[in-house]
């Protein structure tokens, strides 16, 4: 009995001497007349209401503007070799101007290419309210995506492998 006694003090003496130190807030009291104890649990109840106003007063960091704007378009059906054909022939123009060339260019990859440039213009001016007229074309390129293994079947009974390949095609558009 004696030594619980003991192994008590000790913990009171323990949690009192690394209690945390809190910080006392001073709030301006609201000076109303007091009728009743509901009156009072009200009164206190706005000033507790107002101490969390002064609290939440302070302002936050604003999140810095975005300058770019992204599109992908995954397992597009043609291969990176062919889709960097027609990319290489936008890099670096005016959106607008892009677009020009991409409708006249007779190649299988200018479509998915003219598609992706189109979202991410779309991304720009509506996500992030960017001048559309002002967009050109900061980042384009394209990665291998998924390699389809396929048989083909060859003479005597025996058949060749068959890779059909497709890609990813990142654009990024900046404003200038």
């Amino acid at each position: 009995m004696a030594t619980e006694k003991k192994a008590a003090s000790k913990k009171a003496a323990v949690k009192e001497t690394a209690a945390p130190v809190e910080e006392v807030k001073t709030v301006k009291a609201v000076e109303t007349k007091v009728d009743s104890p509901k009156a009072e649990k009200k009164a206190a109840k706005k000033a507790k209401v107002a101490a969390k106003e002064e609290t939440k007063k302070v302002e936050k960091p604003k999140k810095p503007t975005p300058t770019e704007a992204k599109a992908i378009s995954k397992n597009v059906r043609v291969t990176p070799r062919k889709v960097r054909l027609v990319i290489d022939l936008v890099r670096g123009k005016d959106v607008k101007t892009a677009l020009g060339i991409l409708a006249n260019v007779n190649r299988a990859a200018s479509v998915p290419v003219l598609k992706t440039i189109k979202s991410a213009a779309a991304n720009a001016t509506n996500n992030f309210g960017m001048d559309e007229d002002r967009l050109y074309i900061s980042e384009i390129f394209a990665c291998d995506g998924l390699r389809m293994k396929r048989f083909l079947p060859r003479a005597k009974g025996s058949a060749s492998g068959l890779v059909k390949r497709s890609s990813h095609i990142t654009v990024v558009v900046k404003m200038r």
